[in-house]
């Protein structure tokens, strides 16, 4: 994993926006616009040529480590695309009164109520994904396909990225949209978990492209337990994923793998957020590389000061989110500058690469989120001039 030497190297959290025919197929699926008839053998042409896309429009915003987009991920978190890479999954129908992810049972949604009444984030359903065998990874025909793919996307894009790197879940966010109704333990369940998807992060790193470990859970599942424990107990809960998740990493290069931690992405009030500075150290025993984190959204961007007394470990880099998926409005390249910089004058200007909060795709119209990216180049460029 490349360090940003002689200039600010530029990144994004993932998962973008295809082109019109991809964008249209994905809002139909997901129920955000009026559902259309696909023809499944479509999806694959699709998804190819969304990629292609994306490759070429990161390149043109200035991007340098870039991504597939996670294009290839339709019904991605749902039991339709882990149906395919794990057994022991299947659904139910719900019970009186339970929701159907956790995400729908938190304590902002209790204290903003109304809110979400008025704004539903997820569409409805009567059914609940549960865990209802051992789980297994049985998806090494379909990691197969995603990464070729993506190779052959790289090369009919005819880009030339400084590095690329494909996104997968952790075992910890795996476990929000999967009810375990088999294991005897959670800590069961979830090194179960980790092993399944063991398989998948190593056939990434083997293929040449790095990892990245997308762990929303670290920080936010704590608003997920209703009432919410003390900072101790939660503290344990999640100290169990983080060896989880490291179990799942063993033997891969660090320097072949990046961690990603959100507060979630959907546009909410986020009050109830855990702080940054309550599992800054558990992030930091991730086997990993690379650390992205929200970094410019309104509610986290102070957080820039606890790196003051934080000591990032020897070697490793931080990917600040310096542009949001929190807000429609196009971050100032100056003022992405002064947040690189900002970051670079505390953990070292070679250990900094500029990232975005987390994935822009749905979450910002497309034209925003291009325009955001090409804001973080642009701002990425006047910080190298700064610090070089």
């Amino acid at each position: 994993m490349k360090h940003s030497t002689g200039r600010i190297l530029t990144t994004h959290a993932g998962r973008l926006d295809g082109p019109p025919e991809y964008r249209a197929m994905m809002m139909g699926m997901m129920g955000m616009a009026p559902r259309k008839p696909v023809d499944p053998e479509a999806f694959g042409p699709i998804v190819h040529a969304g990629i292609v896309d994306v490759l070429r429009k990161q390149a043109e915003a200035g991007i340098d480590i870039v991504s597939d987009g996670e294009l290839g991920k339709i019904g991605f978190g749902g039991i339709g695309y882990y149906g395919r890479r794990l057994s022991g999954l299947t659904t139910r129908k719900l019970k009186p009164g339970e929701p159907a992810y956790m995400t729908l049972e938190t304590g902002e949604r209790l204290e903003f109520d109304q809110f979400y009444k008025e704004m539903p984030f997820l569409p409805a359903t009567e059914q609940r994904a549960i865990v209802a065998g051992p789980i297994a990874s049985t998806g090494q025909e379909e990691f197969k396909k995603d990464l070729q793919v993506f190779r052959s996307a790289l090369a009919e894009s005819g880009t030339k990225p400084e590095e690329t790197f494909m996104c997968v879940l952790a075992p910890g966010w795996l476990e929000h949209f999967f009810l375990n109704e088999y294991y005897s333990s959670d800590e069961e369940y979830i090194f179960a978990l980790a092993d399944a998807m063991r398989p998948e992060y190593k056939a990434i790193v083997d293929a040449g492209f790095i990892l990245q470990v997308d762990d929303p859970a670290l920080p936010d599942t704590y608003d997920m337990i209703v009432p919410n424990p003390s900072i101790a107990e939660y503290r344990k809960f999640a100290e169990v994923r983080v060896d989880a998740l490291n179990q799942a990493l063993k033997g891969l290069p660090e320097d072949r793998v990046r961690y990603h931690i959100c507060w979630g992405s959907w546009h909410g009030p986020h009050t109830h957020d855990l702080p940054l500075r309550h599992v800054v150290d558990l992030m930091l025993k991730i086997t990993a590389g690379a650390y992205s984190l929200e970094a410019a959204n309104p509610r986290h961007e102070h957080e820039w000061k606890i790196w003051q007394d934080v000591k990032l470990p020897a070697g490793k880099i931080l990917i600040p989110g310096v542009v949001t998926h929190h807000t429609n409005v196009v971050e100032h390249p100056e003022l992405v500058a002064d947040r690189i910089v900002r970051y670079a004058n505390i953990v070292g200007r070679e250990n900094v690469i500029a990232g975005t909060d987390c994935g822009m795709g749905f979450r910002v119209h497309p034209q925003i989120a291009w325009a955001k990216l090409k804001a973080l180049a642009e701002g990425a460029r006047l910080a190298s001039k700064q610090l070089w």
